[in-house]
Parts: structure tokens; C-alpha cells; sequence
């Protein structure tokens, strides 16, 4: 691999870490590799610390890269539990209400889906990235704060009801870059007159790298310790980190 001129990585991120997680360990498994104590490794779109699926990950030149490769059309599969919301509108935080799903059919469900087709607007989460005069939402939100967030627009190319229960539903999305699934979590739930919130999500596909293309986090560490090392032709290694 030549990660220099830049590898593209594509890793099944597992529950639990951030995408600053792996890149971390990425970019550390490279670094050993090269002998190297500083190198520039990124990623092209951030998932939260409970969702699993795509994350694309640059390395060396390949960075500049990013924003052309986060930019890409989004695909998810989202578990929504139907009956009781979060401040999180996922399961960060704990339920705050519940609501009846007694009127909830499958019929209804698909006839409130495809409200949410086409361009939209979308408020973010309060417990988001998204900056509030300078300050992360998230922040202010673990403080107590409740951040009034403006409504982004941004585009749902498809909804997709997968399964349904009374309780629960599966839905697959496809979307641009920017939407907050949680935050359709909340909006699906009141447009069904309850609540709802996110139980489960994994991104599936970003652009043209889909589910089936990504490596776990365990395999694409043991294949940087071992593949072959290749560099550019313009391209020295600091004669202290050079290989023996």
C-alpha cells in the first residue's frame, strides 16, 4: 500500500467508538508501520458513537479527497421504537415521555413516510455538533442548556419501510450528506401523533461504497501491520524513520 500517495479505507465501524476513535488507531497503525510519529489520516463522514456501518477513512495525499467523498448520497437502515422520546432522539440519554401507539397501523406508518421524500428542512438535534455562537450544541445541551437550532435543508431521496410493529419499525433511508436520522426519528414519531426515537442505525453505503466493501476495524489494522509498503517517487522517508 501506498499510503503516502494516499489509500482510501473502507471500515465497518463497530458500536461504541467515534469515528475519531478509529481513525485514531488507523492512523497509529500506519505511523508504526512507516516509523513515522506524525501523518496525516481523516475521515469523510462522521457517525455517532452508537451507529455502526461506512466510514471511509483517507490517508496521506488521498485527504484532499474528503469533502469530494463525504459529499456522497447516504443509505441507512434505522430501528425506530415507537411510544417514547429521548432528549438525545436516541439512546444516549434516557426516556423522557411516552405517548400511545395503539393508533399506529402499518398503513399509517406508509402514509406518513414519504412526507419526509424530497428537499426538506430539518432542525438538528440538540445533541449535535452543530455550533451555537461559537459553541457545540452537544456541550450545551450535557449542561442543561436547550440551544435553539435553525432548520437546515437538506434532500431524502428514498424512505423504505422494512418492518413494522406497533412498538418498533425498520426503515431504510437515502439521503444527502447532513441528515440527522435521529432527528427524522423525532419528526416521524410526531407525524404519527407519538413519539419515537432511535434504537439502532448503520450506514450501509456512501456514495459507491457500499456495506459489503468495508473491512472491520481488527482486519484493516492487521493488514496495515503486514501489506507491502510502497512510496511516490518524490517521496524520501526521514533517514531516522527509515526502515532497516
Amino acid at each position: 500500500m501506498d499510503f503516502i500517495s494516499g489509500e482510501i479505507l473502507c471500515i465497518d465501524k463497530p458500536i461504541g467508538w467515534t469515528s475519531f476513535d478509529a481513525v485514531k488507531r488507523l492512523r497509529g497503525a500506519i505511523q508504526r508501520r512507516l516509523r513515522l510519529k506524525k501523518f496525516k489520516v481523516g475521515h469523510a463522514g462522521t457517525l455517532d458513537p452508537l451507529a455502526t456501518g461506512v466510514l471511509i477513512v483517507c490517508t496521506g495525499r488521498a485527504t484532499k479527497r474528503i469533502d469530494e467523498l463525504q459529499a456522497g448520497t447516504k443509505e441507512y437502515v434505522a430501528t425506530l421504537r415507537l411510544g417514547a422520546t429521548t432528549p438525545s432522539f436516541d439512546l444516549e440519554t434516557e426516556i423522557d415521555a411516552h405517548f400511545p401507539t395503539g393508533h399506529i397501523t402499518r398503513e399509517k406508518a406508509e402514509s406518513v413516510l414519504p412526507r419526509f421524500t424530497g428537499k426538506i428542512m430539518q432542525v438538528p438535534p440538540v445533541f449535535s455538533a452543530v455550533k451555537v455562537d461559537g459553541k457545540r450544541a452537544y456541550k450545551l445541551a450535557r449542561k442543561g442548556h436547550e440551544p435553539e437550532l435553525k432548520a437546515k435543508p437538506l434532500q431524502i431521496d428514498e424512505i423504505e419501510l422494512l418492518e413494522f410493529s406497533p412498538e418498533e419499525m425498520k426503515i431504510r433511508v437515502v439521503c444527502s450528506k447532513g441528515t440527522y436520522i435521529r432527528a427524522l426519528a423525532r419528526d416521524i414519531g410526531m407525524a404519527l401523533e407519538s413519539g419515537a426515537h432511535l434504537t439502532a442505525l448503520r450506514r450501509t453505503r456512501v456514495g459507491d461504497v457500499g456495506i459489503d466493501c468495508c473491512l472491520p476495524i481488527d482486519e484493516a489494522l492487521e493488514r496495515i501491520s503486514e501489506c507491502p509498503l510502497e512510496f511516490p517517487d518524490d517521496y524520501r522517508l526521514p533517514a531516522q524513520d527509515a526502515e532497516s
